[in-house]
């Protein structure tokens, strides 16, 4: 009797460890505590003015405002967590993130890995230098050149591809600023938009951009490819607020013009 009972709480222990196993991974509608639902953001925060750490150590940008706004109009709440550029796709697909925004442009080769929603944002990749080299002024100078870049950015591809180049990459675009006004580098190719507000912010006022405006690329949020119903409420709210005009306001907040 005593060895039939052992079986059958062994049993009901397996059972529910089981139903426990089933109820964790990726859930952007559960809460830690079976309370709000809650969307797991993932982010790099060194990309003004998308995501970056304020003077109080506060995440804000234009990204953070956005996905904020998406996730209140459908009714979640946001757990942000911060983390490596090339550390993101990893932890969607692991499912320690149920979300990336983070000025992530839409390529063939990540559209093969995660789902994309449709472009929130039109970018394209600045060549900057300091303003007392008069020698560069354009892509095609830039060969045999040293260029600093955020690893993973589409500036750091573009850079991969010039003859000779040596390319350094950073974690943080402004870690590339910083080589290029210390002499460690000759140009910075990163996204206009950051590229501009990073000068604006410069107190020396030392760089400027040269050239063309390289591979205007469309941004987009990321979820998993398990995720499909996630992304269609991603994709309708997108599509609400860019209708009501909160889009709208959000963006000009950060940019300053009318799109």
């Amino acid at each position: 009797m005593a060895k039939k009972w052992t079986q059958l709480l062994m049993l009901v222990i397996c059972s529910l460890a089981l139903l426990i196993a089933g109820c964790g991974g990726n859930s952007a509608d559960k809460g830690a505590a079976g309370g709000d639902k809650v969307l797991r953001v993932g982010a790099e925060t060194t990309f003004p003015p998308f995501e970056f750490a304020d003077e109080k150590g506060n995440y804000s940008g234009f990204d953070l405002d956005l996905i904020h706004a998406i996730a209140a109009d459908l009714g979640y709440k946001v757990e942000f967590k911060s983390m490596g550029f090339d550390a993101l796709i990893p932890a969607l697909n692991s499912k320690q993130i149920d979300v990336i925004i983070s000025a992530m442009s839409i390529t063939d080769e990540r559209k093969n890995v995660v789902l994309f929603s449709d472009p929130y944002y039109k970018s394209g990749v600045a060549i900057v230098t300091n303003k007392t080299n008069q020698d560069i002024q354009g892509k095609a100078d830039l060969e045999g050149k040293t260029i600093a870049c955020q690893i993973g950015n589409t500036g750091s591809m573009l850079a991969s591809e010039i003859s000779n180049a040596k390319v350094i990459n950073f974690d943080g675009a402004n870690q590339a600023f910083l080589q290029l006004k210390n002499g460690g580098a000759d140009a910075v190719m990163i996204d206009l938009p950051v590229a501009q507000d990073y000068m604006k912010k410069d107190a020396d006022k030392a760089f400027q951009v040269v050239g063309d405006v390289l591979e205007a690329e469309d941004y987009g949020i990321a979820v998993s490819k398990e995720n499909q119903e996630l992304m269609k409420k991603i994709n309708a709210s997108l599509k609400k607020l860019k209708d009501n005009g909160e889009y709208q306001k959000i963006y000009e907040k950060w940019f300053g013009t009318q799109k």
